[in-house]
């Protein structure tokens, strides 16, 4: 007697880097705000139905560019992201509630130097569509904030007329497109 298996297969989304960004602002003087962005991560979604799917995303921390070629140093060294000793960020979804039909909540345990703290991001679903070559792709946009000291990201100044240097409160967003694998 012949019987069928049936295997289940599981959806795969990848990151497209080259339609993708990170980015992060602080407040610099306490007067403007500093951006920056990392250049080199990757990010996986494993399942078909986003709300039920697995979320991760692996950052490294050495591709930090700030447009100033002092600052990113500072930022790579042992006062900031550490980069010779935690080369790379981590972060991983725990639960991605929808808040209305663009609008979704997602939470996560976010990893840098060593320390995770669940952190959460609102995204908005940009939609799923086929690029000219007959990929399907997803689209999303997200922000959230962070004090950077939760994770041990301590460095600062005080400024002679009071307040510090930067502010311990990070401003994070991004623009990521997926490519369902097949």
């Amino acid at each position: 007697m012949k019987t069928d298996v049936q295997t289940a297969v599981k959806t795969k989304w990848v990151l497209d880097p080259s339609h993708s960004e990170l980015l992060f602002k602080v407040k610099h003087l306490m007067i403007t705000n500093v951006k920056g962005e990392f250049r080199d991560f990757s990010a996986t979604i494993d399942g078909e139905d986003f709300l039920k799917s697995q979320i991760e995303a692996v950052v490294n921390t050495d591709s930090v560019f700030t447009n100033e070629k002092d600052r990113d140093a500072h930022l790579k060294s042992a006062d900031f992201f550490d980069v010779e000793n935690h080369g790379q960020m981590k972060f991983s979804g725990t639960s991605f509630k929808k808040v209305d039909d663009v609008n979704y909540l997602l939470k996560g345990l976010l990893s840098i130097k060593g320390v995770s703290r669940e952190i959460s991001l609102d995204v908005e679903f940009g939609g799923i569509n086929k690029d000219p070559w007959g990929n399907t792709k997803a689209g999303f946009s997200f922000e959230g904030k962070l004090n950077r000291k939760d994770w041990g990201l301590t460095w600062n100044a005080a400024l002679e007329t009071g307040g510090v240097l930067v502010s311990d409160e990070v401003r994070i967003s991004g623009e990521v497109q997926f490519v369902k694998q097949v």
